[in-house]
């Protein structure tokens, strides 16, 4: 599909520039010259191609904006009924967790019928439940079942009963982190209560996998094994020209930002913004998704608004829920010091997990790479001993290529990787203690072989072979900084914005977020005009006149849109890597640009918080939502 493709993938354009060499000589000059040869020699052929292209180039003109005008349209269309979640299989709602005694905007789905017949023909009752949780991170549910091949699909075809947690668009007033972690473990006691005790398999894609990763620490014996997929555990690890993002906080000042944006919000926070935060990451991966839309109108359209609608799909969380996520993990990073607080005398601690842990992580994946997948091990583990004495066993998978979303929603993954999880999961169990890594031998390179297609082993591996480089001393100066700055907004400034925000003043900023706006304006019901593209497009539609795929100014034309997406991702790289100089300029100390490879730590006591209770009895608790989330 080729949205997903374009921002989970590497690109095409990208990988064909580089193949012609850094001055774009080679095939394109050579079509310069063929055309100009052409002109002289043929005239008849040139003055031909001149003009199919020019007729297929305004054809393609006219079709691409109708499409931008049909995105708006069905954006609009999934915001009236709710933004329900994209899931391409039938399902029943089991729990709704807006209606518990404190409530949070989840439900727990079991999927009921998949597209064909296999769902009857597969499923196997001896086979432990698989619970998949997409990320609340901006979008809304459905990619791990956004079509047939994904991860639910996967599942059912290996005859799992596979349920799904969802969660709709706004968020209870005031949830808060400890109410979504009681919800989830009402859910896991469900789906074991309806399959006779039987630990379920959970599947957590990206910031879901360290809420899965919370449930495992606290459920101990309630889950079976663990599953994370591009989810970040150890938030200050990378390296140079890898996940700028996590430097962000740097030049922000902290926590105080994500603060004020709730404020503005009502008590909510947009996930408008998160979602830019993704696009700005790679501007190149933009770019790219629409000329390529455009160069490939004919066969992308469908595939383009398919994804599209989930991509601008944005919902929200609450002010207690992001602020608690922002101030541990992404600027704290306090879950892998085991000092992410829950509730009153109640710290996670990932040494308590003794689920079997599966990572899957990918050097193609600028939002979590394998730095912030893995390098949490060495600093909650001192050795391979101490791994092995805590009883975990711990298996991770790593893929060379493939991008972010493309580990949740790429097809050729789910078939090739996901199924060989899935498949492994009783041989992990069985693994002693230890860290080991995940080998797929796949000698024809085809997803979809047969079982007895590809091999699957596991390598022991040691926790000092794990060594990414650390700037720990540098992020402790953010963290710092981020407190400091997030006492003084909420003691002097949160409660007059507070005061004067009025949910007219918040609903107001949601519709001029340019998320929205940059879609909404070309929707017909903003700009009656797009009615005539939409009936000049659909006389093109019947009558296209494209030009042939040899065509000399179509290869042209993709020579063009490969040179800009090499000079955006130029600038990108250059604002990277003074981000990143500025950065090491203002906390790293004496100009130190080098970062610190990390060893495995002796740390000798264990200083870590102590729990008071044997799990996060949330009821019992007794606590406010605010002191739920506010650690300090």
């Amino acid at each position: 599909m080729y949205g997903r493709d374009t921002l989970a993938e590497p690109m095409a354009g990208t990988a064909a520039l580089g193949q012609s060499g850094p001055t774009g000589t080679g095939a394109p000059q050579q079509t310069r010259n063929a055309q100009a040869g052409a002109f002289f020699s043929d005239p008849g052929t040139f003055a031909r191609d001149v003009l199919s292209y020019g007729r297929d180039a305004a054809e393609r003109w006219i079709l691409f904006w109708d499409t931008l005008r049909q995105r708006a349209d069905n954006m609009l269309a999934h915001e009236r009924a709710g933004k329900p979640p994209l899931l391409d299989f039938d399902y029943e709602v089991l729990l709704d967790a807006r209606r518990f005694e404190r409530p949070a905007n989840y439900a727990l789905l079991r999927v009921t019928r998949v597209g064909d017949q296999c769902l009857d023909a597969c499923l196997d009752a001896a086979k432990p439940p698989v619970v998949i949780l997409d990320p609340r991170a901006g979008h809304g549910p459905g990619i791990g079942g956004f079509r047939q091949d994904s991860e639910v699909g996967l599942a059912l075809h290996q005859g799992h009963p596979v349920y799904f947690v969802t969660f709709y668009p706004e968020p209870a007033a005031g949830q808060t982190l400890a109410d979504v972690l009681h919800v989830l473990r009402r859910f896991v006691e469900e789906v074991s209560r309806r399959h006779s005790g039987a630990a379920p398999v959970l599947y957590g894609n990206c910031q879901a996998g360290w809420a899965v990763t919370l449930l495992a620490a606290d459920c101990a014996g309630l889950t079976g094994p663990v599953v994370l997929n591009g989810t970040p555990l150890s938030y200050w690890a990378g390296e140079s020209g890898i996940n700028p993002m996590r430097i962000a906080a740097g030049f922000e000042g902290g926590a105080w930002l994500t603060h004020l944006l709730a404020d503005l919000g009502d008590g909510r926070f947009d996930g408008a913004f998160l979602v830019q935060n993704f696009e700005g990451l790679k501007p190149e991966a933009v770019w790219e998704k629409y000329a390529n839309l455009y160069a490939h109108m004919d066969t992308e359209r469908e595939r383009f608004l398919a994804f599209e609608r989930w991509w601008g799909g944005y919902y929200f969380l609450s002010r207690e829920e992001i602020l608690a996520i922002v101030e541990n993990l992404f600027v704290g990073n306090r879950l892998e010091e085991g000092r992410l607080r829950i509730c009153a005398g109640c710290h996670a601690d990932l040494r308590r997990i003794r689920n079997p842990l599966v990572i899957f992580a990918s050097y193609g994946d600028d939002i979590t790479p394998p730095h912030q997948a893995l390098g949490w091990i060495p600093v909650v583990y001192r050795d391979t001993d101490d791994l092995k004495a805590a009883g975990q066993r711990i298996v991770y998978l790593v893929n060379r290529h493939v991008g972010h979303l493309g580990i949740f929603v790429s097809a050729k993954v789910a078939r090739l990787e996901h199924r060989a999880i899935l498949q492994s999961l009783p041989r992990i169990e069985a693994l002693p203690p230890g860290l080991y890594e995940m080998k797929i031998d796949n000698p024809s390179g085809d997803p979809d072989c047969r079982d007895g297609g590809y091999a699957v082993h596991f390598e022991a591996r040691e926790v000092c072979d794990i060594r990414f480089p650390r700037q720990d001393d540098a992020f402790e100066r953010v963290r710092d900084l981020s407190e400091r700055n997030e006492a003084f907004y909420s003691t002097f400034v949160s409660p007059w914005v507070q005061t004067l925000t009025t949910p007219w003043s918040a609903a107001l900023l949601e519709t001029l977020h340019p998320m929205r706006t940059s879609r909404h304006l070309l929707s017909a019901g903003f700009l009656p005009w797009m009615h005539g593209v939409r009936w000049l497009a659909t006389q093109l539609a019947a009558d296209r006149h494209p030009a042939a795929p040899d065509n000399p100014f179509k290869e042209q034309e993709e020579h063009i849109f490969s040179r800009v997406t090499e000079a955006i991702a130029q600038g990108r790289r250059l604002r990277d890597a003074v981000w990143e100089r500025a950065f090491d300029e203002l906390y790293s100390g004496a100009g130190s640009t080098r970062p610190v490879d990390m060893e495995p730590q002796d740390r000798g006591e264990d200083t870590r918080p102590q729990d008071t209770r044997s799990g996060l009895d949330f009821q019992a608790a007794g606590i406010s939502r605010a002191a739920a989330t506010r650690g300090n």
